[in-house]
């Protein structure tokens, strides 16, 4: 057997749309008014994906870091907003903290399987730098959403029960735990579950990509089991940051729950 990968040429892509024309028309017969959400979504996906392959290609025949750099603050940026729009509770500067737990997320998480684990060189090498980032913001973006919108529901709707932690003399951490811990713990539910059935009942991305690669299975596996690790530490450290970035402006130094700044 050929490791050799197939190449798909703009007619493979054009027969595949017919995919789309089939959900469209079901759209249609069914009255399900969704074909021009549909249309748009599929327009978008190409435009999008094709212009970030030119990017890339760009990138990639770079031999310097500030491209990189640019490209991943960018992709942080747009990961923190993201992170913000899922979410029916907000507070003052929620946009920074989320801003800033993805980047926390993508340098420590990201900096420990490029540089430790995998060892990649150069350090900024896009080929492998800017798909395992991506992973990162795109998976844990995720857990931050879901962690911060049960810490901020947990606090508007049980505030007598912190409240009454603070009169009998809890600290502001002692107070918070609860709504943290439950935060946390719905924040890492998709992560575990992914685990969960890996291999089982899904196929995961990127071993599935490797495979059609060519790259031998076993190989695939050991790349796969890395990204699961690395996205679990990637959500706990999210989902961690998120909701201490929250507490601290929700609940201050004077243990005064400011439920007022969350509209």
């Amino acid at each position: 057997m050929t490791n050799e990968y197939i190449v798909l040429k703009a007619s493979d892509l054009l027969l595949a749309s017919f995919f789309i024309l089939l959900a469209g028309a079901f759209s249609l017969a069914f009255h399900l008014r969704i074909e021009r959400r549909l249309f748009v979504a599929a327009a978008r996906t190409v435009i999008q994906l094709l212009l970030l392959g030119l990017v890339l290609e760009w990138i990639f025949s770079q031999d310097t870091p500030v491209p990189v750099l640019l490209i991943l603050a960018f992709m942080i940026f747009v990961a923190g907003r993201e992170a913000v729009a899922r979410l029916k509770n907000r507070y003052p500067l929620i946009l920074l903290d989320t801003t800033l737990v993805m980047a926390a997320s993508a340098v420590i998480v990201g900096s420990m399987v490029t540089q430790v684990i995998i060892g990649v060189k150069p350090w900024y090498h896009p080929q492998y730098v800017i798909p395992l980032v991506g992973m990162i913001l795109g998976n844990s973006l995720n857990g931050v959403s879901l962690a911060l919108d049960s810490f901020l529901d947990y606090l508007r709707h049980r505030r007598e029960e912190i409240e009454l932690y603070l009169v009998f003399g809890a600290t502001r951490w002692e107070a918070l735990r609860p709504p943290m811990r439950s935060a946390i713990r719905r924040g890492l539910i998709p992560i575990i579950n992914a685990m969960s059935v890996a291999g089982i009942v899904s196929l995961p991305g990127i071993m599935t990509g490797q495979i059609l690669a060519g790259v031998p299975p076993l190989q695939a596996v050991a790349y796969q089991i890395l990204i699961m690790f690395m996205l679990a530490g990637a959500y706990t450290l999210g989902t961690m940051l998120a909701t201490f970035l929250a507490g601290r402006k929700l609940l201050d130094k004077e243990t005064r729950l400011a439920l007022e700044k969350i509209r």
